[in-house]
This record gives C-alpha cells, sequence and structure tokens, in this order.
C-alpha cells in the first residue's frame, strides 16, 4: 500500500511512468534507511511519542530489513524503499508501525538516506584513490631513473623522468583527495527532521540527537534549504568525480600513444589486451580507450543532473527524482575505473632502452641555450643562436 494512499488507485500506466526506476535504484539505499529509521525511531522515544517497548520493536525489524539486505523486496507499486519499508513495519509491529512516520516526509526520508550514503561512498571512492597512488608510486619506484622525452603541441619539447611524468599524477590525484573531504564536510549535514521542508508543527523534535545517532557533523538548521540542497549537492558530488575521471582519461591517452609502437615507451601485458576479428596480428588497449571515454560519460550525467535542477521553484519538485540515477552510475563508475586503473598500473611495463633511444638532440636545445647564457651570452641571442641548429 502506498503510504500516500487515499482510496483512490492511481491509472497503472502513470505509476509505471511515474516510478520509473527509482524502486530499483533504492536497493542502494535500504541499508540507509533503516539506519535512519532508527535514529528517527530513538528520536521520538526521546520525546515520548513511542514507548520503550515500541522503540525495540521497530529497532528489531529494521535491523531485519538490513540483514536481508538486496533479498528485501522493494515492488514497483511501492514507489521506492520508504513506502516498501515501512509495509514492512506494518506487517512485522501492526500499530507501532503505522508511528514511525510521525515527524517526518519522504522528502527528509530520502535526503537522508542519500547523504549516508553519499558520504560512506565518498570514502570509499578515498580509499580507491590511495590504492592508485600506491599503485603509482610502484610504477615510479622500479623506473625511477628512467628519462624519456617529454612533449607540449605533441611534439618533442624537453626531457623529462617517468618520476616527474607519473608524478604529475599522484599530485593531481592528492588534490582530489582534497576536493572529496570539501565535499564530504559540505554533505556532512543532519537533514532530518525538516520533513517536507517546512519544519514539523506540533511537535518539538531533537535534531542534534538524530545527527549524533548517525554520525552527522552538523545540523541543517533551514528546512527549506534541505530541500534546496538536493542536486546542488549531487552535483557538487559528481563535480568531484569528473575531476578524478579527466586524469583517468589523460593518463589512459599517455599510455596508449606510449604504447603505439611507434613509441614502444611501455607494453601492456598480453592478457590486458583485446583482439581483431580479423588481423591476427591485433593487440588492442581497449580497456585504455574505455578508461578515457568514460569520462565523458560522467560530464553528461554532470550536466544531467545541473540541468535537471535549474528552473525549479523553491521546495520539493518531483523533477530531482531523475538526478538519484546519474549520481549513483557516476559513483559505481570511477569506483570501477578506479579499481581498473590500478590493475593497468600492476601490469605495464617500462621500456627502458625505447625510452633511452627517444632522447634526441633537439630536447636539449633549451639546455644548450642556457650553458650560453651562464658564459653571459643574452638569453635572446642564445637563444637565436641556438635556434639555427636545429
Amino acid at each position: 500500500m502506498k503510504i500516500w494512499d487515499k482510496g483512490i488507485e492511481l491509472n497503472k500506466r502513470i505509476e509505471r511512468f511515474s516510478v520509473g526506476d527509482d524502486y530499483l535504484l533504492d536497493y542502494k539505499l535500504i541499508k540507509y534507511d533503516c539506519l535512519a529509521s532508527i535514529a528517527h525511531a530513538k528520536m521520538l522515544e526521546s520525546i515520548n511519542l513511542l514507548s520503550e517497548l515500541e522503540l525495540k520493536q521497530l529497532t528489531f525489524a529494521l535491523n531485519e530489513i538490513i540483514k536481508l539486505d538486496s533479498k528485501f523486496e522493494i515492488k514497483q507499486e511501492d514507489e521506492d524503499c520508504h513506502t516498501a519499508i515501512e509495509n514492512y513495519l506494518i506487517k512485522k509491529c501492526g500499530i507501532v508501525g503505522k508511528k514511525i512516520h510521525v515527524a517526518r516526509s519522504r522528502n527528509d526520508q530520502i535526503l537522508t538516506a542519500l547523504r549516508l550514503f553519499e558520504k560512506e561512498e565518498l570514502n570509499e571512492i578515498k580509499e580507491l584513490i590511495n590504492e592508485f597512488i600506491v599503485a603509482l608510486d610502484l610504477v615510479i619506484l622500479a623506473n625511477e631513473f628512467v628519462f624519456l622525452p617529454g612533449y607540449t603541441h605533441m611534439q618533442k619539447a624537453m626531457p623529462t623522468s617517468v618520476k616527474t611524468w607519473l608524478g604529475s599524477y599522484v599530485c593531481s590525484m592528492n588534490d582530489n583527495l582534497l576536493l572529496l573531504d570539501f565535499v564530504i564536510n559540505l554533505i556532512d549535514k543532519n537533514p532530518l527532521g525538516s520533513a517536507a521542508g517546512f519544519g514539523v508543527p506540533v511537535f518539538e523534535l531533537d535534531k542534534n540527537l538524530t545527527a549524533q545517532e548517525l554520525g552527522f557533523a552538523k545540523v541543517m538548521d533551514n528546512p527549506m534549504y534541505c530541500q534546496f540542497s538536493r542536486g546542488k549537492y549531487e552535483a557538487q558530488i559528481v563535480n568531484v568525480i569528473s575531476s578524478i575521471m579527466f586524469d583517468l582519461n589523460k593518463l589512459a591517452t599517455d599510455f596508449m600513444i606510449f604504447s603505439m609502437k611507434e613509441f614502444s615507451f611501455i607494453k601492456l601485458p598480453p592478457n590486458f589486451c583485446t583482439g581483431s576479428s580479423i588481423m591476427p596480428q591485433k593487440n588492442n588497449p581497449d580497456v585504455l580507450e574505455l578508461i578515457r571515454a568514460k569520462y565523458h560519460i560522467i560530464l553528461g550525467e554532470e550536466f544531467k543532473i545541473k540541468s535537471l535542477i535549474g528552473n525549479l521553484i523553491s521546495g520539493y519538485n518531483r523533477d530531482v527524482q531523475l538526478t538519484k540515477a546519474p549520481l549513483m552510475n557516476s559513483i559505481d563508475i570511477v569506483k570501477d575505473t578506479l579499481s581498473i586503473s590500478s590493475l593497468v598500473l600492476s601490469g605495464i611495463k617500462i621500456n627502458k632502452d625505447n625510452c633511452k633511444k627517444a632522447l634526441s638532440k633537439e630536447l636539449y636545445a633549451t639546455e644548450k641555450v642556457y650553458e650560453l647564457v651562464k658564459k653571459g651570452i643574452p638569453f635572446r641571442d642564445a637563444y637565436k643562436e641556438i635556434g639555427k641548429l636545429f
């Protein structure tokens, strides 16, 4: 039964259209919605809206759902995990289950579940970045004194080293960790108690209690801003994900070029490559091409969210339901891509001889200019003199 049911059966085609795949996406949120419901029930007990026995009953049933995890069923007619969970509580706890929704709305329920989900996922992304940095460091350590050409305008420019080249990705990933910390701090606020965006009349809720129970650093005091933040915070999260994916895109592009026969600076293991259905000699770096491409998928997901939340009046609008899929897809993609990129790094081999052979004379032109400058020749004159040699 829908928790907003007023005795009028919803048209089935309208129901399918309205629900979409939201009930399927909500399988990722079951645990978080249950944890938020346990915290909410504790708060209700603290202000005498539930008895101690009723709190125990609800907590037991909610923990049952958490243990069921993906075996817990959310039906299309439920619309979302919130309805499915409440129906389960009513079935298990009877009249006590009907009390769980007092002093909240599905609007602050979904916000709270999302924030808990996002915090956990962002911390997992941080762990994957740290693993990726370790994988980079291992390649750097094994090739610390290997030099190769550096490029500007895709032309040979000056000598560089594997340490400098791959170390630039370490520096950039450390920046991404700072961005993740910023976003985690930004979203680490408790929206529970804001209800539909206008607070809860009659009862004095203890938002600090639920914040503490759920591990939020702060409370969102302005109830309208809670709804305002939906989509805005998700756009910030995907923006950081796009920064991470940008780095992976660039590294994949470097690896593809440097693994070409014309360069042969690096080599991928044969079991990391695919073949051709017509050309038997081919070893294709499909994994790198897909890493490169997925950055653009994330850009599309970021634009989806930013576009969906534009031109909406203050307060809740159903449009924001559609931000859930691009958020979750972006999180899945970046986690998978970071993990695969670490695997690729563990398998690449750097051809020291080919790197050395590629260090042709023109790469040292700037060095020669500065040697003349050191002897007292003005820079512009030294620049022109060395330029004549090339």
